[in-house]
């Protein structure tokens, strides 16, 4: 009677565990806040495959920079540490001048421009991302960037000195040639950054400036809509290969509808976060005419910096996009 009642508990046993077996669970890190669009629209992601794929695959997103800091979770998924995550891809253009093509100032400045770039190098950065082990599921835009500062800008010149938040290659050449101070701040630490003074003038988003909330300690905000950058979420190859193909078809169909609905989101938004800036107190504005030639000019010196380090590689993305 008890090896029967213990024969009955083990298969009962294994029954409850049976499900949780079948279960892939995958871990996705991500720089920024919960309450950022670009992390919301990853939940929903995340929501989405979970409920395509009959709770087969569970993915965790692990927002604000909580499991690996922004320049490390693109190493962590290529050495399976996790299974995907997000990056804002022109964090590596040091690694690779294609990775940058999105932070070329004045190359697309609009969200119709941005998505015909994005069209135009995806190939590109695909076969780049490839050869180290990942696959693009998706990418979606930040609004376009600005300059936030603690006093009225009239001239590129006026930036001379302070204290300028580089987080890429093109954010850290615009301090050099402005004569500021570059300082690496990721997403995640820029509050602190702010509010200790550690850094007094930048260029991002109005999503960055909002997150952050920038109003408790710059005053000026210049829409300069230099460029748009993106974020993409890659998956481990590895770990896309060993899903069944249901599976890996239902994550597709996510990613895809990801796409659509971030890119509709970034538009949405960029008006409502200029707004919140505003009703914080901060002045928002378009450059003056001085400003906004002085950046022009900085552009096309940028402009022809990225074409030398990327080449016949950059030059073919630039042809593709001109066509589009």
């Amino acid at each position: 009677m008890k090896l029967r009642l213990l024969a009955a508990c083990v298969a009962a046993g294994l029954s409850s565990v049976a499900p949780a077996a079948a279960q892939t669970k995958w871990n996705l890190p991500s720089a920024y806040p919960t309450d950022n669009f670009h992390t919301e629209n990853l939940m929903q992601f995340a929501k989405d495959v979970g409920e395509a794929t009959g709770g087969k695959l569970q993915i965790t997103v692990h927002a604000n920079a909580s499991l690996f800091k922004a320049p490390e979770i693109k190493r962590a998924v290529q050495t399976a540490q996790a299974q995907a995550g997000e990056v804002l891809i022109s964090l590596h253009e040091n690694e690779d001048p294609i990775f940058g093509v999105d932070v070329v100032p004045f190359l697309a400045s609009s969200f119709e421009e941005a998505r015909k770039l994005w069209q135009a190098s995806r190939p590109a950065i695909e076969k780049k991302l490839a050869a180290q082990g990942l696959m693009v599921l998706y990418a979606t835009p930040w609004p376009p960037q600005g300059v936030y500062a603690k006093k009225e800008l009239n001239a590129v010149e006026d930036l001379k000195g302070l204290k300028w938040r580089s987080y890429n290659v093109g954010t850290a050449r615009i301090a050099d040639l402005v004569g500021a101070q570059p300082v690496t701040i990721q997403a995640a630490e820029l509050p602190q950054a702010l509010a200790t003074g550690v850094v007094n003038a930048l260029m991002t988003s109005g999503a960055t400036g909002y997150d952050s909330k920038i109003w408790e300690s710059l005053t000026h905000f210049y829409d300069t809509q230099a460029w748009i950058p993106k974020n993409i979420v890659f998956v481990n190859k590895a770990a896309f290969d060993a899903l069944d193909k249901p599976t890996q078809d239902a994550l597709l169909r996510s990613a895809a509808t990801a796409e659509a609905r971030g890119w509709k989101l970034a538009q949405d938004k960029t008006k409502w976060y200029l707004e919140q800036l505003a009703a914080k107190g901060m002045k928002v504005q378009p450059p003056g005419p001085t400003l906004a030639a002085g950046f022009k000019k900085i552009g096309e010196q940028l402009t022809a910096d990225w074409l030398k380090k990327a080449g016949a590689d950059g030059q073919s993305v630039l042809d593709a996009y001109k066509k589009n």
